[in-house]
């Protein structure tokens, strides 16, 4: 596995962003596909000038984020963020991961229910056009199931369709990060190294620094390697006062347990 960062989660401009995720030696970066960074602001030129500057730091892009205001189970407006999503598509084949992470929305357990039907309509369309432009949307776990999302994607006829696993996104629903990472096994193509620490009697469920947290990372590194997963794993940190340090440490501990 190659270890990555979320850009984002550094809380700092581009480029002095960029250069943080040289000085922890990491080979990748995940950013969002917002402001400069956005499709329609981001011209032929600027795309080839962003290139230029990952390569000058020697940084890759494991993948676009594409943070929506509603995920696609919400009517209002669902045509123009489809096509939003589309373009940030093929924005990723051109930078290269060809990979593009979104929240989709919380797929229901009833296939009946109306927003099931909804969302599997909206996959669809995404994911044929993945498969167009040869790029893969990848869905981010944690607001159903593993098993749940597993039958909206086999249900869907798609092959542009992945899944971006967060297991913190998972333990911070209270659902089983195991038996969702069993029912995803290859549909994985990217995932995070997020944590997060369960509630108790004195304390709510919260996002913690990657190694303090509730998650067996030996374990979940292991059976994700069991998965056949050869790709990213992404340090993410969403939250805290010192965001910088916090990314710099979980890569140490992350390479500690990374081979």
């Amino acid at each position: 596995m190659k270890i990555g960062v979320r850009l984002e989660s550094m809380g700092l401009p581009l480029r002095r962003a960029l250069l943080e995720a040289e000085r922890l030696n990491v080979t990748g970066v995940q950013v969002d596909a917002i402001g400069d960074l956005a499709p329609k602001a981001l011209s032929q030129t600027g795309r080839r000038e962003f290139l230029h500057l990952l390569r000058s730091h020697n940084l890759e892009v494991t993948a676009l984020g594409c943070p929506l205001r509603h995920g696609l189970d919400h009517p209002d407006g669902l045509e123009a963020r489809l096509e939003h999503v589309k373009s940030v598509m093929h924005l990723s084949f051109e930078l290269g991961p060809r990979r593009v992470v979104i929240e989709a929305g919380r797929v229901p357990e009833d296939a009946q229910n109306p927003v099931w039907q909804s969302l599997a309509v909206s996959l669809e369309v995404l994911g044929r056009h993945g498969d167009r432009v040869g790029a893969v949307l990848a869905l981010e776990t944690g607001l159903e199931t593993g098993a749940t999302l597993a039958k909206m994607l086999d249900q869907v006829n798609a092959g542009g369709l992945g899944v971006n696993f967060d297991p913190a996104n998972l333990l911070m629903n209270a659902l089983d990060i195991y038996e969702s990472l069993a029912a995803l096994g290859g549909r994985i193509v990217h995932s995070h190294a997020h944590d997060a620490r369960r509630a108790s009697a004195n304390r709510a469920v919260q996002e913690v620094p990657l190694g303090h947290g509730d998650i067996d990372w030996m374990r979940y590194l292991s059976e994700l390697e069991q998965s056949d997963y050869r790709g990213w794993i992404v340090v993410r940190r969403d939250s805290g006062e010192q965001r910088l340090l916090d990314i710099a440490s979980g890569v140490a501990f992350l390479k500690r347990l990374v081979r």
